[in-house]
C-alpha cells in the first residue's frame, strides 16, 4: 500500500520536506502532573520542529490524545484516538510521542507497531529517547531492517520496565495497606471519601482520605429515603430522574474539580454525559453496606486488620459510627412478607387498608362502579355473617371530620433514632473471615507461609475476644417538634398521602351491616372509628387540654369523664356531637340517644 508523496515548500535556494504528522499524547492517569498533555505536546513540537513535521492547525489539527489509558493494558491500535489514526494510514506520514513509555510497553505491541509502519512506510520519532537524545525510527525504507531491530529491543526493555514498575506498586501499596490513615492512591477511593494530604501530625507523609461534601449529603439522603420507608429499587429511580451522578461519574467530577477544571463541583463532564452510569438498587445496597462508611480499609471484600485483629482505619473522620452503620444494615435487611404489605398505587380510595367489615374484620374495599366500599371476604372463601356495604362519600367525610377533631390540632413530631451498640454483627463477621482463613491453612508449604497464616489468624481471634468483652446498649428514641399539625399536612396532601397518613396513625373503621331504611344518610350507629399506637397518648393530651379551656371560659371545673379519654382504644370523640355531611334534600339524621 503506497502513502501520498511528502509536500515540499521552497526556502531560498533549497527545498525542504515537509511531513505531515500526528502528535500522540497519553497519560495512564489524568490527574498526572510530570507527564501532563501539556508537557508532552511542548517536547512534540520541539522535535517535529526540528525535523520538518506539520502537525496543522485548527480543524485541520492532527493529533491523538488519549486520557486514562493505560499503555500496558490497551495497545495502540485499541485506543480511542490513536486507534482511528492508525486505521486511517493515508493521512499522514509520521507519528510524534514524546517518549517510549508513551506508545507502548510490550514488545507484542511493539513487534505489531513496527509491522503496521514498515507496510505503510512511515516513521515513528520519539521525542525524548534513551538519555534524552531525540529517536528516529524511519520505515519508509522497506529494505532496512535496522529500525524494526532498534524497535523491538527498546521495546524488550519497556516491557521490563513496565514489569519492575509494576512488581514494585504492588509491594508499595501492600506495604501502604497497613498503614493507618494512608490512602495507597492510584484509584477511586471508596464513595463518600476523597483524598487529601496527610496531616502533619500523622507525619505528613502521602495522602489520607477525607469525607467529601457532595458525596456525604447523598449518603445521608440516601439514609433519610430508606428510613421513610423507600425501596433500593425507588431510590434509584428517584436518583435517576433526579440526574444525579453515579459514583464513576461522581469520581470524573471530582478529579475535575481537584484539578480545577470545572467551577461547578456537581457538573458532569461532557464526555461522561454520553455515556452515563445508570443508578442501580444492588448499586445503593453495595455502597451502604460497605465497611468502608466506617473508615475501615478493604481489601478483596475483607476488612485490613492489624496484628490486633483491629480493623485499619483509611480515614480519620469516618462518615458512619458502627452503631449507624448496623442500623442501615438493618434498614436494608430483607422484611418477612407480612411486613411488607404492598400498597396499591392506583387505588383512589381514601380508606383502602382502614375500613374494615364489623361481621367478619376483613378489609372493605372501594367499588369503583357503585362508590361503594363492600366486605371482601366472598373473595378469599370466608364466611361473613353479616358482610356490610356503605356509600364511599358517607364514611370517607365522616373520617375526615372524626380524624381532624380528634388529631387535627396534635402537634406532627419527627422521631429520631439514637442506635445503640450491639457487637453481634460485627463478631459475626469477624467469625465469618476467619473460618475462611482457616480453610486455607492446608495450602500452606512454607514455614514462612505458615507463619503469615498464624499471624493472621492470631489476629482474628484477638479481635474476636476483644469484641466479645463489649457490652451491648440498646438504642432510643427522641421526640422533636416539627412545629407542624396533622391538619396542615392533611390539607396539604392527596388522597394517597392522607390515607398513608391515616394507616401511619393507627386508624381503624369498623362498619356494621346496614338496617332498613338506612340508604339516605350514614346511621351513626353502623361506624366505630378508632384510633391506636403512638398517636393515641397525644391526642388524649390534646383533649385534657381543649377540656381545661372550655372549663376555663365557663368558669366551670374540668369534666370529670376526662381519665377515661385516653384509653388506647375508643371512639373519637363522643358520637352524640357528630353531625355528618349530607345533601340539602337530605332530612335531618335522628338524633342520637346519648
Amino acid at each position: 500500500m503506497t502513502t501520498k508523496p511528502a509536500r515540499s515548500s521552497t526556502a531560498g535556494t533549497g527545498v525542504v520536506e515537509t511531513l505531515r504528522g500526528v502528535r500522540c499524547v497519553r497519560l495512564s492517569v489524568r490527574t498526572d502532573e510530570t507527564t501532563s498533555p501539556e508537557r508532552q505536546r511542548e517536547s512534540d513540537d520541539i522535535a517535529a520542529a526540528a525535523l520538518g513535521i506539520d502537525f496543522g492547525e485548527g480543524d485541520a489539527l492532527r493529533e491523538a490524545v488519549d486520557l486514562d489509558v493505560s499503555a500496558s493494558k490497551i495497545g495502540p491500535f485499541d485506543r480511542p484516538q490513536l486507534g482511528g489514526w492508525l486505521a486511517r494510514p493515508d493521512e499522514f506520514d509520521v507519528l510524534v510521542w514524546w517518549r517510549f513509555d508513551r506508545a507502548i510497553r510490550s514488545m507484542g505491541d511493539m513487534h505489531k507497531l513496527a509491522e503496521w509502519a514498515r507496510e505503510h512506510r512511515k516513521m515513528l520519532v520519539f521525542a525524548e529517547g534513551v538519555g534524552g537524545g531525540r529517536l528516529v525510527f524511519d520505515f519508509r525504507n522497506p529494505m532496512d531492517p535496522m529500525s524494526e531491530l532498534m524497535m523491538l529491543m527498546l521495546a524488550f526493555a519497556a516491557q521490563v520496565e513496565s514489569q519492575s514498575i509494576s512488581d514494585r506498586v504492588i509491594g508499595a501499596q501492600a506495604a501502604m495497606r497497613k498503614m493507618a490513615l494512608r490512602w495507597r492512591g492510584g484509584g477511586a477511593p471508596p464513595f463518600g471519601y476523597m483524598p487529601a494530604p496527610m496531616p502533619v501530625e500523622h507525619g505528613g507523609v502521602g495522602w489520607t482520605l477525607v469525607p467529601d461534601p457532595i458525596a456525604v449529603r447523598l449518603i445521608e439522603r440516601l439514609i433519610a429515603a430508606l428510613a421513610s420507608g423507600m425501596s433500593p429499587h425507588g431510590i434509584a429511580k428517584m436518583l435517576n430522574t433526579d440526574k444525579v451522578l453515579s459514583p464513576s461519574a461522581h469520581w470524573t467530577a471530582l478529579k475535575a474539580r481537584l484539578k480545577n477544571k470545572i467551577a461547578d463541583s456537581t457538573a458532569e463532564p461532557a464526555e461522561s454525559v454520553r455515556r452515563r452510569a445508570q443508578w442501580r438498587a444492588q448499586t445503593i445496597t453495595k455502597m451502604l453496606t460497605n465497611p468502608a462508611l466506617m473508615g475501615w480499609k478493604m481489601h478483596k471484600g475483607n476488612p485490613v486488620r492489624d496484628v490486633q485483629g483491629a480493623p485499619v482505619m483509611a480515614s480519620e473522620t469516618p462518615i458512619l459510627t458502627r452503631e449507624e452503620f448496623d442500623q442501615v444494615g438493618a434498614l436494608l435487611a430483607p422484611k418477612p412478607a407480612a411486613e411488607k404489605a404492598p400498597e396499591r398505587k392506583d387505588s383512589t380510595a381514601l380508606l383502602l387498608r382502614v375500613i374494615h367489615c364489623a361481621g367478619c374484620g376483613s378489609r372493605m374495599y372501594l367499588n369503583k362502579s357503585t362508590g361503594s366500599y363492600g366486605c371482601s371476604s366472598y373473595k378469599y372463601g370466608t364466611y361473613c355473617a353479616a358482610p356490610a356495604t356503605v356509600r364511599g362519600s358517607w364514611v370517607d367525610d365522616y373520617v375526615t371530620d372524626e380524624f381532624m377533631r380528634a388529631a387535627g390540632s396534635v402537634q406532627i413530631t419527627r422521631v429520631t433514632e439514637i442506635p445503640g451498640y450491639d457487637p453481634a454483627p460485627e463478631i459475626a463477621a469477624t467469625e465469618a473471615e476467619l473460618e475462611e482463613h482457616d480453610k486455607q491453612k492446608d495450602r500452606r508449604k512454607s514455614k514462612a507461609g505458615m507463619a503469615a497464616w498464624q499471624r493472621h489468624a492470631d489476629a482474628l481471634d484477638a479481635r474476636l475476644a476483644e469484641l466479645e468483652t463489649r457490652e451491648k446498649t440498646e438504642p432510643r428514641r427522641e421526640v422533636v417538634p416539627t412545629g407542624r399539625t396533622y391538619a396542615d399536612d392533611w390539607n396539604a396532601a392527596d388522597t394517597t398521602g392522607k390515607r398513608t397518613m391515616l394507616v401511619d396513625t393507627g386508624a381503624r373503621l369498623t362498619v356494621k351491616r346496614g338496617t332498613k331504611g338506612g340508604w339516605r344518610t350514614l346511621d351513626m350507629r353502623r361506624v366505630e372509628f378508632t384510633i391506636v399506637g403512638d398517636l393515641d397518648p397525644a391526642i388524649a393530651a390534646a383533649a385534657t387540654v381543649t377540656d381545661d379551656v372550655a372549663a376555663e371560659a365557663r368558669n366551670d371545673v374540668p369534666p370529670p369523664h376526662r381519665a377515661a379519654r385516653s384509653g388506647s382504644t375508643r371512639p373519637f370523640p363522643s358520637r352524640c356531637t357528630y353531625s355528618p355531611k349530607r345533601d340539602a334534600k337530605s332530612p335531618s339524621p335522628p338524633s342520637s340517644g346519648c
